[in-house]
């Protein structure tokens, strides 16, 4: 199935990363010499469409006046996605544990390629799939960031364990403060839904259950900001300042 992407820097970062761009279109007013220069390259055709014909194909979102047909977003195996990562010692992935919002879903994608993670897991129930708002709130990092869709998040946390990944899991009840772990090793980071947190058999099967502190008057986060802080203080615990 085809979707339909837009915006100027996942269709920028998509003509750069994707070979699946099937057609794009442009309204009669767009202007963008870096776009026009990856058309080029890339020898995929383009058309010029009304702005009503555009808002036919996406809607009336900011479309910034181009959006690109593209081939289905593929899911890559987790077996793939596992062995990508063979004998790196701090080998960092992330599981979404009934992550529904896809502007979430986007926003992490995000986080996941400026911190240097390497991949996503999410499941195939009850979660955010790839898809045109995904692209954009990712703002292209949906082109570089390895995702893995799985039927049983369980059975794939006792995959991962036997490769030797260590499961932190971010649970608002939890005593254990973020920045007690030591995360020089391979890690999974599990990050639950803001309404629903993280399953209880995830839960049971994490070697760290821990939380954010916070002093504010507001008690929780959004998953995607939640996400976000644990990777940036991942990768500054792994890259200390010399």
């Amino acid at each position: 199935m085809r979707n339909y992407i837009f915006g100027k820097n996942t269709i920028a970062n998509a003509l750069a990363h994707n070979e699946s761009i099937c057609e794009v279109y442009l309204t009669p007013s767009f202007k963008d010499e870096r776009i026009s220069s990856l058309l080029r390259k890339s020898k995929v055709k383009s058309y010029v469409k009304s702005i009503r014909e555009v808002e036919e194909m996406v809607g009336k979102v900011n479309h910034q006046g181009v959006v690109a047909l593209i081939e289905e977003y593929k899911y890559v195996p987790i077996e793939d996605m596992i062995k990508k990562v063979e004998g790196k010692k701090d080998a960092l992935f992330v599981m979404l544990d009934g992550i529904e919002d896809p502007h979430n879903l986007g926003a992490i994608l995000r986080s996941v390629d400026a911190f240097g993670a390497d991949g996503v897991i999410i499941g195939a129930n009850r979660a955010a799939k790839l898809n045109a708002t995904v692209a954009k709130v990712s703002t292209g990092a949906i082109e570089y960031v390895d995702v893995a869709m799985v039927t049983n998040l369980t059975q794939t946390i006792n995959k991962l364990k036997e490769e030797g990944f260590w499961v932190v899991s971010s649970d608002g009840s939890a005593t254990k403060d973020y920045r007690e772990i030591d995360y020089n090793m391979r890690t999974l980071l599990v990050i639950g839904s803001e309404g629903f947190g993280i399953s209880k058999l995830v839960l049971k099967n994490s070697d760290f259950i821990t939380k954010i502190p916070m002093v504010g008057h507001v008690n929780s986060l959004n998953a995607s900001v939640a996400c976000a802080l644990y990777l940036a203080t991942i990768y500054a615990y792994r890259n200390p300042l010399k």
